[in-house]
C-alpha cells in the first residue's frame, strides 16, 4: 500500500486496527511512536545499484490501556511528518512491530483494518542469475526412468 492510499483510508475510517497474519490484532492502545522515511541503497545479485524509500511507522505498546488513536489522529501525524521528512504519497507503507524480533510489514486493507503482510525476499536480477521467469510444469506420471547403465532396476535388489 502506497502513502497516499493508507491517508484515503484513514479518512474514511472510524476506528483504527492492526491485523497481525496470524489473526491477532495489535492491541487497541498502541502509539506510533515512529515515522520515517527508509532509504536503502543496495547492489542486487545482477550487478545493478538500486535505490528504494519507504514510509515506515513504528507500532509499539504498553501498559497505558486508556490510550486509543484514532484515524484522524494518525492522519494528522503523518500531514505534519510530511512537512519534516522527503515524503512522498507514492513510497509503500512499511510497518515495524515487535512480537519475538522486531517484523517489517507491509500494509494491507480489508473490510474495516489494515492488515500486516508478512514482507518477503525476491532476486530482483533473475536475467542475470539464470532463473527462469515462468517455473516449468511436469506431469509426474509422463516422466521416464532413465536406462541404467548398472543394470540396476527399481526393487531388483542390485543396490
Amino acid at each position: 500500500m502506497t502513502l497516499v492510499e493508507c491517508k484515503n483510508i484513514l479518512k474514511s475510517l472510524d476506528e483504527l486496527n492492526f491485523q497481525l497474519p496470524n489473526g491477532t490484532f495489535v492491541p487497541a492502545h498502541f502509539h506510533i511512536t515512529e515515522v520515517g522515511v527508509i532509504t536503502r541503497d543496495f547492489i542486487d545479485c545482477g550487478g545493478k545499484w538500486r535505490t528504494e524509500k519507504k514510509v515506515n511507522f513504528q507500532l509499539w505498546y504498553s501498559d497505558d490501556y486508556n490510550h486509543r488513536l484514532s484515524p484522524n489522529t494518525l492522519l494528522g501525524i503523518i500531514l505534519k511528518s510530511e512537512a519534516f521528512l522527503d515524503m512522498s504519497d507514492d513510497f509503500f507503507v512499511e510497518i515495524e512491530y515487535q512480537l519475538e524480533t522486531i517484523g517489517k510489514y507491509t500494509l494491507g486493507f480489508e473490510q474495516d483494518r489494515f492488515m500486516l503482510l508478512h514482507t518477503e525476499t525476491a532476486c530482483l536480477a533473475e536475467d542475470a542469475c539464470g532463473i527462469p521467469s515462468v517455473k516449468e510444469s511436469r506431469n509426474l506420471r509422463n516422466l521416464t526412468t532413465p536406462v541404467q547403465s548398472s543394470g540396476c532396476t527399481p526393487g531388483g535388489s542390485c543396490c
